[in-house]
C-alpha cells in the first residue's frame, strides 16, 4: 500500500495534470529521502509527439519526476510545508535506458546537502531494478 496517493501528493507540491508526474509515494523520510512511483501509460500526452509510432518517455520528464519526488521529501519538513521547491540546477544527468509505455518507474531522491532553503538531491530512476536515469538536482525553496 502506498504512503501517499496522487491526491495527497497534490497537498504537498503544486503540480497538477498533465504535469504531475508521480502517481504515489511509497516511502518517505521527511527532509531526507522519498521513493515514488510512476506507472507509464501509452496514454501519456507527451507520447503523441515523442515519438509517433515509437513512444519513449522524454528524459527531461524523467528528471522532472525525480525532482517532484525530491520536492515531496523536502516539503514534508514542517518548516517548508506550504512552500514551493524550484529547480536551481541539474548536474551529472545520465540516461541509461529508454522508458516505454507499460514501464513502472521507481523514483528515489535522497537529499545529500541542505543549508537553509537550498540543497542538493541525488536522484535515481529505476525500471525493474535497472537504473534508467540519474542526476544531482539542486533546489531552492521559494
Amino acid at each position: 500500500m502506498s504512503l501517499y496517493t496522487a491526491k495527497e501528493i497534490m497537498e504537498i507540491i503544486p503540480h497538477r495534470y498533465p504535469f504531475l508526474l508521480i502517481d504515489t509515494v511509497e516511502q518517505l523520510e521527511p527532509g531526507q529521502r522519498a521513493l515514488g512511483k510512476k506507472c507509464v501509460s501509452v496514454n501519456e500526452p507527451f507520447f503523441t509527439g515523442h515519438f509517433p509510432g515509437n513512444p519513449v518517455m522524454p528524459g527531461a520528464l524523467i528528471i522532472e519526476a525525480l525532482a517532484q519526488v525530491g520536492a515531496v521529501a523536502i516539503l514534508s519538513k514542517p518548516e517548508f510545508q506550504g512552500r514551493t521547491a524550484y529547480f536551481a540546477g541539474i548536474d551529472k544527468a545520465k540516461f541509461r535506458q529508454k522508458v516505454l509505455p507499460g514501464d513502472v518507474l521507481m523514483l528515489e531522491t535522497v537529499i545529500v546537502r541542505a543549508k537553509g532553503p537550498v540543497g542538493v538531491g541525488r536522484a535515481v530512476a529505476r525500471v525493474d531494478d535497472r537504473v534508467v536515469a540519474e542526476a544531482e538536482l539542486t533546489f531552492a525553496i521559494g
